[in-house]
């Protein structure tokens, strides 16, 4: 029977350490690789670009190619003709060696097919590749963001940022908010009602800080409030961790109207009075509704010395029962799914 090894003082913390240490070199050793096979990808693609240009090559050069390569490199794999086309559509895209070599590498090679398959034009390309690795999205994140319309939907929230906050505050917080949020991994329809989209939201909160956003910590749901004696409950309470603020949501289960303000006001100030501290800057209200007059929110804004932001949310809407059939059946989706995934292995 082996005996125990006596652990010496300070032992448990140095091996810590030492794991620590041990998974950020794995992880470096990673980003080192994929950073390569980027940079490699970008090269044969300008290179095939190139010889097409100059000699006129076709398709079926290419076919010829990805036979050579496998046979060379019988060990690697991405040398398929589908892939050595994709590396040719990536240099194209993005003809700037400098920006690939300084920026791009940085996302593994399917984060970059997405790119490609999903988004026409360099400059939107640019803003999800750089939010991507801002935000450390995998790629299936990525796709999310970018068929949810990110881009578009960042910063619309209609808000008095401007006046109620110093900057550069004020612009972060106007980039923070989106509208409309989009809640169809919710799974419920237009009809559902305040109480149940929240109870949703908090069920599956780590889908709802995804859609919030970067920053948002959850502090809770129906946040009790004490009032001289009355009691109040917040719907939403969270912390921004970049703004240094709580932020107040509240959920409004019809059309946006002026006095719904009043209500957030209220819990901006008692919230401001009982729970921030002193470090902490002033709370920021989000009112979400189902629908608004942009108009209307803004003369309602008007007014509110509070820093308060009002936006839209999207539920799943009803399908028609003649769209309902059309639809294909799980079964179908996972196997064209399969086969997809199929084609893009390398």
């Amino acid at each position: 029977m082996t005996k125990s090894v006596p652990v010496p003082a300070g032992y448990a913390d140095w091996l810590v350490e030492l794991k620590d240490r041990i998974h950020a070199a794995q992880q470096r050793a990673t980003l080192a690789v994929n950073r390569e096979l980027v940079l490699l990808y970008w090269q044969i693609g300008r290179d095939i670009l190139g010889r097409q240009a100059s000699q006129g090559w076709g398709a079926k050069v290419i076919e010829r190619l990805a036979q050579d390569l496998r046979a060379a490199f019988p060990e690697m794999k991405g040398f398929s003709p589908r892939n050595l086309k994709y590396m040719r559509a990536f240099a194209e895209a993005w003809p700037d060696a400098e920006f690939v070599q300084g920026v791009l590498a940085q996302l593994p090679w399917y984060h970059q097919l997405a790119l490609l398959d999903k988004l026409a034009d360099a400059e939107t390309r640019r803003w999800y590749a750089s939010k991507a690795i801002e935000h450390n999205w995998s790629r299936n994140v990525l796709v999310m963001q970018i068929e949810t319309g990110l881009r578009e939907r960042s910063g619309t929230a209609v808000t008095n940022f401007a006046v109620c906050l110093p900057k550069p505050q004020s612009d972060l917080a106007r980039e923070s908010l989106k509208d409309p949020y989009r809640f169809d991994f919710l799974g419920l329809t237009e009809e559902a009602q305040e109480r149940e989209i929240e109870n949703a939201l908090v069920k599956h909160v780590t889908k709802f800080l995804l859609e919030l956003g970067a920053g948002f910590a959850f502090v809770g749901r129906q946040v009790l409030l004490d009032v001289g004696g009355d009691e109040f409950f917040i719907d939403l309470l969270f912390y921004h961790l970049k703004l240094r603020c709580y932020v107040v949501i509240e959920l409004k289960g019809g059309k946006f109207k002026p006095e719904h303000l009043g209500q957030l006001g209220f819990y901006l100030t008692a919230v401001d009075r009982q729970v921030k501290n002193e470090h902490d800057n002033p709370t920021i209200g989000l009112l979400l509704c189902k629908s608004k007059n942009k108009i209307v929110a803004e003369y309602a804004l008007g007014d509110k010395s509070q820093p308060m932001g009002i936006a839209e949310y999207k539920l799943l809407e009803s399908l028609p029962p003649e769209l309902q059939s059309s639809l294909p059946s799980i079964e179908e989706i996972e196997a064209e799914l399969q086969q997809d995934w199929d084609e893009q292995q390398p």
